[in-house]
């Protein structure tokens, strides 16, 4: 197929796909899709993994529990809890799973407390690492793994995995 160059914009009512077609068999491959959900799952040089930043699916916890690899795949999670909170990053190998993780994949995870009464506490699984920057404020009162409740209760925090199996976490705002 011949590539085409456009001077203006390209539109469409329907979206855009790239695809790889295996030489061998002939099978045709999906690696992006773009259009009213975008998602991006596999690039030419790394496999990256995107999250549309107004986040049309979140999830609640609002109790001490561990996440589910679909609850922190949503990108965004909200707690409303009155009580003190602790969210349980899953397990690597869960996490990866449910992201189509590969080495070099990352993902933001935004933890919205601001209707909380209470603080929220994050803690990583099995293949979760602390980066350096979260293990060395981790100590008692730093708080880079707490989110407070009210106003300031917003955080993100970046998942960057270093295999399909191993996450390191660290909190980036």
């Amino acid at each position: 197929m011949a590539n085409t160059t456009f001077s203006g914009p390209v539109r469409s009512q329907n979206g855009f796909q790239s695809v790889s077609i295996d030489a061998t068999t002939g099978a045709v491959t999906t690696t992006a899709t773009l259009g009213v959900t975008t998602s991006v799952t596999n690039l030419t040089t790394s496999n990256l993994v995107f999250t549309d930043i107004n986040h049309p699916t979140t999830a609640a916890i609002n109790a001490t529990a561990t996440a589910t690899a679909t609850q922190v795949a949503t990108g965004y999670i909200t707690s409303t809890s009155a009580a003190p909170t602790t969210i349980t990053l899953p397990t690597g190998t869960l996490l990866g799973a449910a992201l189509g993780a590969a080495a070099g994949t990352t993902m933001d995870l935004y933890i919205d407390n601001t209707a909380g009464a209470s603080t929220v506490t994050i803690a990583v699984a099995t293949n979760g690492i602390l980066s350096a920057a979260a293990a060395a404020g981790s100590g008692a009162g730093a708080g880079l793994l707490t989110v407070p409740s009210g106003v300031t209760g917003l955080a993100r925090f970046t998942i960057m995995f270093s295999s399909a199996t191993a996450y390191v976490f660290t909190r980036t705002a």
